[in-house]
């Protein structure tokens, strides 16, 4: 792809040195543009795609469309693979209904990027503070049956549902912990200081105590 004079002059904007709060103003000032997103998406680099990802109408993003993405995506480290589709989940496919319910059929896709996006989502729903959808039980369920069995991107998301259910449901608390003393994912994780732990047991214990916090001094 040729690539226009806008794209290369914002490519001469993006280097090593570049952040996220770089890319956000250089998106903040271009605002929407798909044709000029898909040119940035062509050049294969990370920073790049996510200025891209940034910039896209989420209203041309179809099914076929995020196929696509999803198999460039693959292309990258793992590290950028995961930024990239959480990125796009977060930044664009949660901000329309119509990529909301694209989302919400890919609990069993064949690509294990957008199943993660699906228990992601779902985990999402329950951290941005709107009142949990009345789906845990079922959610529950599946996580507890087939999490051991998944690929580590989608076993992440799970358990990060599952950890979101378990703090903001009492109900479902002592059985999300079970769930982590069980399986012992993440049980053995090194974190970095001030970082939450991927546990289970841990990280709902730990965040139900920063909720009850919050609460007592509100």
């Amino acid at each position: 792809m040729k690539r226009s004079s806008q794209a290369e002059n914002i490519l001469s904007q993006i280097n090593t040195e570049t952040k996220l709060g770089d890319l956000r103003k250089i998106a903040g000032e271009i605002k929407k543009d798909h044709e000029l997103a898909l040119e940035l998406w062509s050049t294969g680099q990370f920073l790049p795609r996510q200025l891209a990802i940034l910039i896209m109408d989420k209203k041309q993003l179809s099914q076929k469309l995020i196929d696509n993405l999803d198999n460039d995506i693959r292309q990258h480290n793992e590290d950028e693979k995961l930024q990239l589709i959480d990125w796009l989940m977060a930044n664009q496919l949660s901000k329309d209904k119509k990529t909301i319910s694209l989302m919400e059929t890919w609990e069993n896709s064949q690509s294990s990027l957008q199943r993660r996006v699906f228990w992601y989502y779902q985990a999402r729903l329950r951290w941005v503070g709107q009142t949990p959808p009345p789906n845990s039980e079922e959610l529950l369920s599946k996580i507890e049956t087939r999490i051991e069995k998944e690929v580590p991107e989608v076993q992440w998301a799970m358990n990060f549902t599952a950890a979101q259910i378990g703090i903001f449901e009492e109900k479902y608390r002592s059985r999300c912990v079970a769930l982590g003393e069980r399986t012992g994912l993440y049980k053995d994780e090194i974190v970095a200081k001030n970082c939450t732990p991927n546990y289970l047991p841990q990280l709902i214990a730990i965040q139900v105590d920063k909720l009850k916090n919050k609460t007592s001094k509100a």
